[in-house]
C-alpha cells in the first residue's frame, strides 16, 4: 500500500498543517512525494516508496523513519571513481555522498535548512542544466550529477570569493537547493546583464553567461566597501538571488562571537542579565 503526504498532518506553531507545498518529483522511472514545510528556517520532507532513493552531501540528515536505510560512499553524484569524487570535491562539493533508500515498506526522509532561507526545487534534464553556488546542494534524486561549473577562467576562482566556485548541475531528476535569505527571481532576455555581488548568486541556468567584471572608479574599489569584483550575468535564462549569503551572516554575527576567556565571560554575564531584564517585560 503506498503512503500519501495526504494522509499525514504536521503539527505547527498554532495548529495543525494538512499537505503544506507538496508535489511530485521527477526521477527516470519513479514520481516521488515531497513537500516544504516552514517559512524562515524550512524543511525538505520526501515519502519515499519502496525501492525509491534520495542523495544528499555527507551530513545534511535531519531525521528518517526506520524503514529508512543509509549508504555511504562516493559512487553517487557522478563520483563514479576517485576522479569524479574529487572533481565533485573542487566544486564545493563533500568526498562522500550518503544515499537513502526505503526498504520494504515506505519511508520518510527529512532535510533541514541550516540557515534561514529558502528550499528550492529544480528539475533537471538535457538541455535543462544549472550552476548553483557551493553551499547550495541540498538532496536529490540519484540520477543527479555534481561536478566543478567552470564558467570564466581561473581569476573568477581566485577573486571571486566564494560566489564564484560554482558547482555544475547536470543528469536527469529534480534537485533541491538552499538559498540564502529571501529569494529574487530574475528572467534575462538575450544580452540583457544583470551585475551582482558574488555572494548573492544562488543559483543559475546553464544558458546564462558568466563573466567577471571589475568595478569601476578607485574610490569605489577601495573605499565602497563592495568588493573589486562583481559577476556580471548575461541572458537568456533564469537566475535566482539570495539576499542573505553565508558570508554576509558570518560577517554580521562576528562582533558578537567571543575570542578568548574574558570574552567569553562578558558575552555570558550579558545573556543572563538580558534575560533576568527581559523577564521582567514579559507578564506586562
Amino acid at each position: 500500500m503506498r503512503r500519501n503526504f495526504d494522509d499525514l498532518t504536521i503539527v505547527g506553531y498554532g495548529g495543525t498543517l494538512r499537505n503544506p507545498m507538496s508535489w511530485t518529483a521527477k526521477g527516470e522511472d519513479f514520481r516521488m512525494q515531497s513537500r516544504i514545510v516552514g517559512s524562515t528556517m524550512p524543511v525538505l520532507e520526501a515519502l519515499l516508496q519502496p525501492g525509491e532513493s534520495l542523495i544528499s552531501e555527507a551530513g545534511e540528515l535531519s531525521w528518517m523513519t526506520q524503514t529508512i536505510a543509509m549508504t555511504t560512499h562516493t559512487q553517487m553524484a557522478g563520483g563514479g571513481g576517485i576522479f569524479g569524487a574529487i572533481k565533485r570535491v573542487a566544486g564545493g562539493g563533500t568526498l562522500f555522498m550518503t544515499e537513502y533508500t526505503a526498504q520494504g515498506y515506505p519511508g520518510e526522509v527529512a532535510f533541514a535548512a541550516k540557515i534561514p532561507g529558502h528550499i528550492l526545487p529544480i528539475e533537471v534534464g538535457p538541455g535543462h542544466e544549472f550552476l548553483i553556488h557551493r553551499h547550495g546542494f541540498l538532496c536529490a534524486t540519484p540520477q543527479i550529477q555534481l561536478s566543478v561549473g567552470f564558467q570564466q577562467s581561473l581569476g573568477a576562482g581566485i577573486f571571486g570569493g566564494d560566489g564564484f566556485l560554482l558547482q555544475k548541475v547536470t543528469g536527469v531528476g529534480t534537485a533541491w537547493l538552499e538559498l540564502g535569505g529571501e529569494v529574487v527571481v530574475r528572467d534575462l532576455q538575450a544580452g540583457e546583464t544583470l551585475r551582482v555581488h558574488p555572494g548573492h548568486v544562488g543559483a543559475f541556468q546553464a544558458s546564462v553567461s558568466f563573466q567577471i567584471t571589475r568595478i569601476q572608479g578607485i574610490r569605489n574599489m577601495f573605499f565602497g566597501a563592495d568588493g573589486i569584483f562583481l559577476a556580471a550575468l548575461t541572458g537568456p535564462g533564469r537566475v535566482w538571488l539570495q539576499t542573505l549569503p553565508l558570508a554576509n551572516l558570518a560577517h554580521a554575527l562576528q562582533p558578537y562571537l567571543p575570542s578568548g576567556n574574558n570574552d567569553a565571560k562578558s558575552v555570558g554575564t550579558a545573556a543572563v542579565l538580558g534575560g533576568i531584564v527581559g523577564s521582567m517585560f514579559d507578564n506586562r
